[in-house]
C-alpha cells in the first residue's frame, strides 16, 4: 500500500515550487499560504536535497519567529510526514539512538538550531540578539516577515554568512539560494525587498517554465513506451537529461519575484473570508495585507519627523523565550515577561483616549535620554474604559511594581460618554485600584493648541528640546498605533493649523476603521506631552520639567 498524501496547493504556491529559482521573493496577502505552502515546501526541499548542509531562518526578532514563523514552519512539515523527535529535533543535540546524520559543519551549540536525520541543520538567526550570524557557513537562507527585517544588518552579517561549501552542493542550483517571504510594506524601512522585481528576468523565467512543461511531456511518452512494454528510444531520454540538466542551470541563474493577493486563495478561504477581511481590516491593511498593493507614504504628516530607523526599536526577553525551550503553546501565554524594555521595579506611565466606540491605553517609562513607549492596548464598542484597563492590567500581571502614573488632561474630567455615571478620571482610577493596582494621578491642563503641540512633539523626535525625553515606539507591542502615527494628517480650517480629525466621529465603515484612526494618536501625544513636562520618579513628581522651562 502506498504511504503518499495528497496536499493541495494553490497556483501561486505551485509557480514557487515549479520555477525553483534560485533567489524567489514571495509577496503575498494573509492566509495565501507563505508558510505552510511556501516556506515549509522549501524547508524540506533543502534539507532532503542537501544533506548535511545548513541553512537559516532569518527572523526580526527571536519572539516574532517562534510566535509567527516556527508553528507554521512545523505544522507544514508534519502535515508532510516530518515529526519533531523523529525526524528532527530542536534546540538539542539528537541523542545517539536517532542514529541522525552529522552536519558537514557541526554546530556550536544546538540551542537555536533544527536538526535533520540526515545531518541538515537550520540556524534560526534573529536580528535583535547582537552577531547571531557570525561565524556561520551558511547553504541556503529562508527571510521571513522581511518587511520587519532590517537590511542594513542581512546585508552586513547575514548575507555574506551564506556561502556555504561549494564542493559539496555545487551542483545543486538551490544553494546559497535564498527564499523571501512578505506582505506588502508600509513604509519605506519595509520595502528593500521591492527592488528584486527589477532584477527578474522574465525571459529567463519563461524558459523554466517551457523546460518544465516539456519535461512533462517527455516524462508522459516514457510511461506510454512503459505501459506498452516497448523499448524507450534513446534520444528521449538522452534529451530528457540534456533539458533537466539545463534546468538546473537556468534555475541557479534565476530571480522570481511575484505578488499575490489573497484572492489568489479563493478556492480554500472562500469568498465569505474576503468580505470579513474587507469588514473587520482598516483600508490601508486590507490593501497591502489582503491585495498585496503598493502604498505611497502620506506627506506633510503630523508626525513629520517620526523616523523609523531612529524611533521604532525591538527588545525582548529572550532569556525568558529561552528558557520555555520551544514549547510553542507557552509562548503564545502573552504577557509582559516576553517584553526586555520594560522594568518591573518601575511605575508605568500611562495616558489614554477616551470615545464612545474605542477607548485606548499607551504605556510608556522612561530610559535615559528616551521614553520608551512599551505598548498600547485599545478596546471597541461594548468593551469600554474598564475592560482595556483589564487588558492592560492582565498584560502586566507578573510587574513587580504595580503603579501606574497617570497623566491626564481636562478631557478626562466632566465627560463619561465611555462609561456610565463618573468621568474618566475617576473610573480609570478605580478600574486600576480594583486590579490591585496604584495609581498615582497627574493632571497636565488643557490640552495643547495643536500647532504648539505639532511644533514640541516633531522637535522632541528630533532631539532639539534641550534636557526633553525623546519618544521611541516598541514595533511589535504597537503595530496599530504605529500605523496611525505615519498616517495622521494635517489641514488648516477656520481655526488654523489642526490634526486632521475628522474622521473620528464618523460611524466605523469598511473603509475607515476606528484603530487606524487619529484617537489613539491623542493618547501618545499626551504621554510625550506630560512625561516631559511632568516627570515622575519614585519619590514623587519633579517640581521642574525635563525641558528646562521652555
Amino acid at each position: 500500500m502506498s504511504n503518499r498524501k495528497k496536499i493541495y496547493f494553490n497556483p501561486p504556491q505551485q509557480l514557487v515550487m515549479y520555477t525553483g529559482a534560485h533567489t524567489t521573493v514571495f509577496v503575498a496577502g494573509r492566509r495565501i499560504g507563505k508558510t505552510h505552502g511556501v516556506a515549509g515546501p522549501y524547508v524540506q526541499r533543502n534539507a532532503q536535497k542537501m544533506p548535511r548542509s545548513s541553512g537559516a531562518f532569518v527572523f526580526p526578532s527571536y519572539k516574532r519567529g517562534l510566535t509567527n514563523t516556527l508553528p507554521g514552519t512545523l505544522n507544514a512539515l508534519n502535515s508532510f510526514g516530518f515529526k519533531r523527535d523523529l525526524h528532527y529535533v530542536i534546540g538539542r543535540k539528537p541523542p545517539k539512538s536517532l542514529g541522525f546524520a552529522k552536519p558537514i559543519i557541526e554546530p556550536a551549540n544546538y540551542e537555536h538550531v533544527i536538526y535533520w536525520y540526515n545531518g541538515s541543520i537550520q540556524y534560526f538567526i534573529s536580528q535583535d540578539i547582537t552577531g547571531s550570524s557570525n561565524s556561520l557557513t551558511l547553504d541556503w537562507l529562508l527571510c521571513d516577515e522581511a518587511k520587519f527585517l532590517d537590511f542594513e544588518k542581512l546585508k552586513d552579517e547575514t548575507f555574506p554568512a551564506n556561502g556555504g561549501i561549494k564542493s559539496h552542493f555545487g551542483h545543486i542550483p538551490y544553494h546559497h539560494g535564498m527564499l523571501i517571504i512578505s506582505d506588502m510594506p508600509t513604509s519605506k524601512k519595509g520595502s528593500w525587498f521591492l527592488n528584486y522585481k527589477e532584477k527578474m528576468d522574465l525571459e529567463l523565467i519563461d524558459t523554466i517554465h517551457g523546460i518544465i512543461y516539456k519535461l512533462w511531456e517527455i516524462r508522459n511518452k516514457i510511461q506510454e513506451y512503459k505501459k506498452k512494454e516497448q523499448p524507450i528510444p534513446k534520444y528521449l531520454t538522452s534529451y530528457y537529461k540534456y533539458l533537466s540538466k539545463s534546468l538546473s542551470k537556468f534555475r541557479r541563474a534565476a530571480v522570481y519575484y511575484g505578488e499575490w493577493s489573497s484572492i489568489e486563495n479563493l478556492l480554500i478561504l472562500g469568498e465569505n473570508y474576503i468580505k470579513q477581511m474587507k469588514r473587520d481590516l482598516p483600508p490601508i491593511v486590507f490593501q497591502t495585507s489582503i491585495l498585496c498593493k503598493r502604498l505611497g507614504t502620506l506627506r506633510d504628516g503630523f508626525y513629520a519627523a517620526l523616523n523609523s530607523k531612529i524611533h521604532y526599536y525591538t527588545r525582548n526577553n529572550n532569556s525568558y523565550l529561552q528558557d520555555l525551550e520551544y514549547n510553542l503553546k507557552a509562548i503564545q501565554d502573552n504577557s509582559s515577561l516576553q517584553d526586555g524594555d520594560i522594568q518591573p521595579l518601575e511605575p508605568i506611565c500611562v495616558a489614554m483616549d477616551y470615545n464612545s466606540n474605542i477607548n485606548w491605553i499607551v504605556a510608556g517609562q522612561p530610559e535615559g535620554i528616551w521614553i520608551n513607549v512599551l505598548k498600547s492596548f485599545y478596546v471597541k464598542y461594548e468593551r469600554k474604559l474598564p475592560e482595556v484597563i483589564d487588558d492592560f492590567c492582565y498584560y502586566y500581571r507578573h510587574h513587580m511594581k504595580k503603579t501606574v502614573v497617570f497623566y491626564y488632561d481636562s478631557t478626562a474630567l466632566g465627560s463619561n460618554y465611555a462609561v456610565n455615571d463618573e468621568d474618566f478620571k475617576s473610573v480609570a482610577e478605580m478600574r486600576f485600584n480594583q486590579n490591585g493596582w496604584t495609581v498615582e494621578l497627574i493632571y497636565i491642563g488643557q490640552p495643547m493648541k495643536h500647532i504648539e503641540k505639532h511644533l514640541l512633539i516633531n522637535r522632541l523626535l528630533k532631539g532639539q528640546v534641550e534636557g526633553g525625553l525623546t519618544p521611541r515606539i516598541n514595533e511589535e507591542n504597537n503595530e496599530e498605533l504605529i500605523v496611525a502615527l505615519e498616517n495622521t494628517g494635517t489641514r488648516n480650517g477656520s481655526e488654523g493649523f489642526k490634526k486632521d480629525k475628522s474622521g473620528e466621529k464618523l460611524a466605523e465603515s469598511e473603509e475607515d476603521k476606528l484603530e487606524y484612526r487619529t484617537d489613539g494618536t491623542d493618547a501618545y501625544d499626551t504621554l510625550v506631552i506630560g512625561m516631559n513636562k511632568f516627570p515622575y520618579n519614585s519619590s514623587g513628581i519633579f517640581t521642574g520639567s525635563h525641558m528646562g522651562g521652555r
